[in-house]
């Protein structure tokens, strides 16, 4: 694993967070804000690795569907009322607090065009 700083991948984390934001912040409801939102999450979180691991990790992908699948597992338990953050805006926003199985499906398909970045597209593998 090479640690190196990749300016490709932080612009793509930094417009990331800005449509994450944006969709949280303006969007009510629906498919964009409930769904699509997971899909651009997973993507988020492999940019912010991307932008300090130069090569790819050919598990990657498969780490972060892991992850995103524990955190909602973590909701249907009510993760945030068992360790006493429910009056913790910033944990209700992080770990969540509604279960859907709907968002499973999102990470999925976020993680396939992960796995896609990390082996066929814009990788150069520096």
């Amino acid at each position: 694993m090479k640690i190196g700083f990749s300016f490709k991948y932080l612009c793509a984390f930094l417009a990331l967070f800005a449509a994450i934001a944006a969709i949280a912040v303006w969007v009510p409801g629906g498919f964009i804000r409930n769904h699509f939102g997971d899909v651009l999450i997973v993507i988020f979180i492999y940019c912010f690795i991307r932008t300090f691991i130069r090569n790819r990790l050919k598990l990657l992908p498969l780490y972060i569907f892991i992850f995103a699948f524990l955190v909602e597992i973590g909701q249907y338990f009510n993760l945030v009322y068992l360790l006493g953050l429910e009056h913790s805006q910033l944990a209700r926003i992080v770990i969540g607090v509604t279960f859907d199985p709907y968002d499973i499906l999102m990470y999925f398909i976020g993680c396939v065009l992960i796995y896609f970045d990390n082996n066929y597209l814009f990788n150069d593998n520096r």
